[in-house]
């Protein structure tokens, strides 16, 4: 293909996404200052000379502070922190964000099982295909398991899962089927006022999450409320109320 077809294709893309991310429209607002900055720097001495093919808009950084998104900032420092403490050799992730499971890696070996397999390759990690619904491990078999922002998906179509109501029902049987006797589950998952908001996900009231997982005592519950803030070590009753929140349930397996 021409490089200059190419270009052309970049450039289209990176306009297109400079106004969809990190928020819809949110780009317009900054287009003009982005211009005036542009100019100003062409117009700087040592200055290099940009193409037009070459300009790449990133509109949405302008702010007073770094953005983040809460939920999966704060599960990520917080399953790292308990899988660590426990000195465990080996820990099995299920479908958990992958920035998460990378750093994790480096500190305990690592196995992460996905729906869709994560082709990489890394010291300290193996990664394999697995469906939620039948892992490929025997019961009773993983001292140390986690499954963060995962199960409120399963049966709702949206990442190429069959259909099924009773989707996070099943999957939670399938966690509790692995885990070993003493061993240690680390989950997270939406929670407020109960609902499937379809396609993206459910939602479960904080007190409804034990009804999942009955074969397993709560050990520690923290969680993130609407607002974005982490609270550590509470009670589950601490998050009731919540509209969408982030519960962190660390269970062991009776």
């Amino acid at each position: 293909m021409d490089s200059k077809v190419v270009r052309l294709k970049l450039l289209v893309r990176h306009w297109l996404m400079a106004f969809i991310y990190p928020r819809p429209l949110l780009g317009l607002w900054y287009l003009p200052r982005f211009f005036s900055h542009w100019l100003k720097y062409r117009k700087t001495v040592g200055a290099e000379k940009i193409g037009a093919l070459d300009l790449q808009p990133c509109l949405g950084d302008w702010s007073t502070h770094t953005p983040f998104d809460a939920h999966y900032f704060y599960q990520g420092a917080w399953l790292a922190r308990r899988v660590i403490a426990t000195k465990v050799a080996k820990h099995v992730d299920i479908g958990s964000s992958v920035l998460t499971i990378s750093v994790l890696s480096a500190q305990v070996e690592t196995v992460f099982v996905d729906y869709r397999p994560l082709k990489v390759a890394l010291s300290g990690l193996t990664s394999m295909a697995g469906n939620i619904l039948a892992l490929p491990f025997p019961d009773d078999s993983i001292a140390s398991l986690s499954c963060l922002h995962v199960i409120e998906h399963i049966g709702l179509g949206r990442y190429g899962d069959p259909i099924d109501p009773r989707g996070s029902i099943k999957a939670a049987l399938e966690l509790r089927r692995i885990v070993s006797r003493d061993g240690n589950l680390f989950l997270s998952l939406p929670i407020g006022r109960e609902r499937v908001c379809f396609n993206a996900h459910r939602v479960h009231a904080p007190t409804s999450v034990f009804a999942l997982f009955p074969d397993m005592k709560l050990i520690e519950f923290s969680f993130v409320d609407d607002a974005g803030l982490y609270h550590e070590h509470q009670s589950v009753e601490a998050a009731i109320g919540l509209e969408y929140g982030c519960g962190l349930f660390h269970f062991q397996k009776y």
